[in-house]
């Protein structure tokens, strides 16, 4: 079983492809500086559809399924953008699946199905939210990580006391991707008392009065994608903003983990093959001792080996995607792609580095913002540690 590279998806490739090329390529170094990639590019990859792939059309996606999403992102980096780009532009991936799914719909599926056909307020939630945000013309952001809990999302301790129609909310979040520019926050909130792990999901909208979007996060790498700390101080929410009902959040953040993980080791691999790509095209044209550096065994051989790898990634993500994308419980399966993707890319985008020399190492190559980027993959989402426990787990250890 494997992602089957159907004309439709070919298509998608090549616009995906034209996209990085017109609208990204010229610009990348501009908003790796400034820290962030502007809201009209959001707008542009809304217009033409890539933003809403992987969400029904009935909620104003593209429609596609989950191995139409990695298709976008493999050839986003493979055509020379960069996992930063991806998680600046696309972390509607991780901010809106809870409100689709709560209002009846999968990704890739449709909101019909439900009981007497009346509106919700996970229906109003879709409207507000989800549609203006795969139009481009809203951001959202996922926040669930707190200062002192990291992987830990059962002690989370932002809490939400009911009060009459709003809950008021106390706490904080960090590492919160595209925080800075986000118009809403999807957030996790502990409903009982603070680490009880009853969690709920709550829509939260930048500038309600106590919500704090604090200093701007500066990091290794992913310097496109901005990255912010958020405080809330009292603030009253709506339970209106509330993602379906009350203390099912964990097991909502628990179900769409899967196709988180799988956006991340799809950037890995992906971000590998980028990196063979160059490494090969340097050492073709790159000569040393009146011989290009590709012509000497060594150098031939170290190729090989990181092509194998990223290609041997590739192919097992493939796999692994393509059984979630069946409904098969693979959540073992998810921690090991994930793992073997990271492993991937981190050697790769050394050995890249390394063959580049000191030129490497400069802003102006390209391989040095991946060797940067590449660091991340194996802490967002889950650690590798946590893959392992998961992975050890499902051993039977």
């Amino acid at each position: 079983m494997t992602i089957v590279d159907t004309p439709e998806r070919r298509q998608l490739r090549e616009l995906t492809r034209a996209f990085v090329t017109r609208e990204v390529l010229p610009h990348l170094d501009d908003w790796e500086r400034a820290g962030e990639v502007p809201r009209e590019l959001h707008a542009t990859a809304a217009k033409i559809g890539l933003l809403g792939i992987g969400f029904p059309e009935s909620v104003g996606g593209s429609g596609g399924d989950l191995l139409d999403s990695i298709v976008v992102t493999e050839e986003i980096i493979r055509s020379g953008g960069s996992s930063g780009l991806v998680a600046a532009l696309f972390t509607h991936g991780i901010a809106l699946p809870h409100m689709v799914a709560a209002a009846g719909g999968r990704l890739g599926g449709s909101l019909a199905g439900r009981l007497g056909g009346e509106r919700t307020t996970d229906d109003e939630l879709i409207d507000r939210y989800v549609r203006p945000t795969l139009a481009g013309t809203m951001i959202g952001a996922l926040a669930i990580t707190e200062p002192d809990g990291g992987s830990d999302v059962a002690s989370i301790r932002t809490t939400a006391r009911r009060d009459g129609d709003h809950y008021v909310v106390n706490g904080s979040k960090t590492y919160i991707t595209s925080g800075v520019r986000a118009d809403f926050v999807t957030t996790a909130v502990c409903t009982d008392f603070p680490g009880s792990g009853e969690l709920s999901l709550l829509v939260i909208d930048k500038g309600t009065p106590g919500f704090t979007v604090g200093r701007r996060l500066e990091k290794l790498g992913w310097h496109c994608s901005d990255t912010a700390e958020l405080s809330f101080v009292d603030v009253r929410v709506p339970v209106t903003n509330r993602i379906g009902e009350e203390d099912t959040g964990f097991l909502a953040i628990m179900q769409h983990f899967a196709a988180e993980r799988l956006s991340l080791a799809t950037q890995a691999y992906a971000t590998a093959q980028r990196c063979v790509e160059l490494a090969m095209t340097w050492c073709r044209d790159r000569s040393t001792f009146g011989r290009p550096l590709a012509s000497r065994q060594l150098i031939r051989h170290r190729l090989a080996e990181m092509h194998t790898r990223a290609e041997a990634a590739r192919a097992y993500v493939h796999e692994v995607a393509a059984r979630v994308a069946a409904g098969e419980p693979v959540v073992t399966e998810v921690a090991m792609a994930k793992n073997v993707a990271v492993a991937a890319c981190d050697h790769v985008v050394d050995q890249a580095l390394q063959l580049h020399g000191g030129f490497g190492y400069l802003r102006d190559a390209e391989v040095e913002r991946h060797y940067r980027d590449a660091r991340i993959l194996g802490i967002g989402g889950g650690t590798t540690e946590i893959m392992n426990e998961i992975i050890a787990k499902g051993m039977g250890l």
